[in-house]
């Protein structure tokens, strides 16, 4: 085994109170670098119940009446949501960095726009705290009525490993600006990042107990959504886990959950689409971060018409993606290798039982980039079998399946016959085709001539399997608050009750 790296001992530590402190539980996490697959560390800290317990009752003490962070105003609970967007924009090379080491992902053009996705959101909601106002209704029956919003209390975020800053950003700033406490548990296979936050959740000025980091694996996650003092667990990972966490949430205190479960993310390309636009979107959705994202076009229905020049631009524009892998840390990398062992063992996995179960026809990658690492070349597979697993399933890799339709009944039938409903995507010059598509869509999303791209100003979420509830936009505030509604009597002197 490789010797493990030098870490700064507070990275394998837990971040609670405001304090970095050692872990009780004695359990721990290896970590690699994907990009050559030697040890990173050894000593990832698990947190266990006392670990658990011990952030939860800081939270909850930081969210009793009086706390500091409850009498903060909101210009200054804006103000600290600003301050924290502003550290990390100024320390985003080095965050990136420490993803970078367990990730694999360069920094351009995913790493970057990544942490970017991460800054816009603190500050968009640190925008919305003294905005976010209740609702109030006239008395003209005597009472006058206010529907106010109120924060949960302590919520647990449960993050992934494929865009571990932005997910925080997600979940983080909106429960932040919405007066909760926040407790980070971050995925075991990309801490390191999570772990630096603490510095900055010093520096931003956040109160004790309001922002805290435990790292850990699924028994930390599982102790978070099951515990009778977290109010909400916001969890973004696989369909089995998420049922999982909301089963826990449902038998322990019946928490409130939001789920964000993956995808396999239809792009319909007519034939009057713009063939580079298509070409183009559909690429780039389907290899940033190696395949690695949730909204990933992994399912490509192209219309006979434009099928033939659609197939071979973008098996060109695919195979050009081969001579931008490589080092993560190299100037001009674009795609990286595959997160981890486990990852690329499925996904090579997949690709040989597809061939070998003949689901599909082979048309190009499906080989290993490197003999170090864990690395996989964009592979396509054409004329997939409707049923087989490669079709059907989410891989999580840089796998596409292409396939040809003639009718606009028969490819919304295949587009939303899926267990997933995250992303959809059409490409048409048609505008009345393209609403008409989009709403017939079964899915959280939709791009009309793009597609895997989110907004933080928008909500973000799926239908079917792909989850519950809604991120980012005005809806996730909503989903950090519960509504509560006051009476107030104007007669009550005159009544007869």
């Amino acid at each position: 085994m490789a010797d493990k790296m030098d870490l700064s001992p507070h990275l394998t530590q837990l971040f609670i109170n405001n304090t970095y402190v050692d872990c009780l539980n004695p359990q721990k996490i290896s970590v690699y670098n994907p990009a050559t697959g030697d040890l990173v560390s050894d000593q990832i800290p698990i947190a266990g119940p006392d670990d658990v317990d011990h952030a939860v009752q800081a939270a909850k003490n930081a969210f009793s009446p009086g706390s500091q962070w409850r009498k903060m105003s909101n210009v200054a609970r804006g103000r600290i949501l600003t301050r924290f967007a502003d550290l990390l924009e100024e320390n985003q090379d080095h965050l990136a960095y420490l993803t970078r080491l367990t990730l694999g992902a360069p920094y351009h053009p995913f790493g970057k726009s990544e942490i970017e996705m991460a800054i816009g959101c603190f500050r968009y909601y640190a925008g919305w705290v003294d905005k976010f106002a209740g609702q109030s209704f006239p008395a003209d029956d005597g009472f006058y009525k206010i529907v106010r919003n109120e924060p949960l209390g302590v919520v647990a975020g449960i993050t992934p490993w494929n865009g571990p800053l932005a997910c925080v950003g997600f979940k983080a700033a909106p429960a932040l600006a919405a007066g909760n406490v926040f407790i980070l548990k971050p995925s075991e296979k990309t801490p390191l990042m999570a772990a630096e936050l603490g510095k900055l959740v010093l520096e931003a000025g956040f109160p004790a107990g309001v922002f805290q980091v435990v790292t850990g694996d699924g028994s930390t996650g599982a102790l978070l959504a099951s515990h009778m003092k977290v109010d909400k667990v916001s969890f973004t990972g696989s369909i089995a886990t998420g049922k999982t966490v909301q089963a826990l949430a449902a038998k322990s205190n019946l928490k409130r959950c939001t789920l964000e479960l993956g995808g396999k993310s239809p792009a319909v390309v007519f034939d009057d689409a713009n063939l580079d636009n298509a070409v183009h979107w559909c690429v780039n959705g389907l290899t940033t971060n190696s395949g690695q994202v949730c909204i990933a076009s992994s399912r490509v229905y192209v219309q006979e018409g434009i099928y033939e020049k659609f197939l071979a631009a973008y098996q060109k524009a695919f195979e050009a993606k081969r001579n931008v892998m490589g080092d993560p840390e190299a100037t001009g990398t674009e795609l990286g290798p595959v997160v981890d062992k486990a990852q690329y063992d499925r996904i090579t996995k997949i690709i040989e039982r597809a061939q070998s179960e003949e689901e599909g026809t082979l048309l190009i990658g499906g080989r290993p980039k490197s003999t170090k690492g864990y690395y996989i070349e964009p592979t396509m597979f054409v004329d997939t079998k409707p049923n087989a697993p490669i079709y059907k399933e989410e891989i999580f890799g840089p796998v596409v399946v292409v396939n040809k339709f003639k009718t606009e009944d028969e490819v919304l039938q295949k587009a939303n016959d899926s267990r997933y409903g995250l992303m959809s995507g059409v490409f048409t010059e048609n505008l009345n085709r393209a609403l008409r598509i989009s709403s017939a869509f079964d899915s959280g999303m939709v791009g009309v001539n793009c597609i895997s791209m989110i907004n933080f100003a928008c909500p973000f979420g799926g239908t079917k399997e792909s989850g519950l509830g809604r991120e980012l936009g005005v809806n996730a505030l909503l989903a950090y608050t519960e509504s509560k509604t006051v009476l107030i009597n104007m007669n009550y002197k005159d009544s007869s009750w």
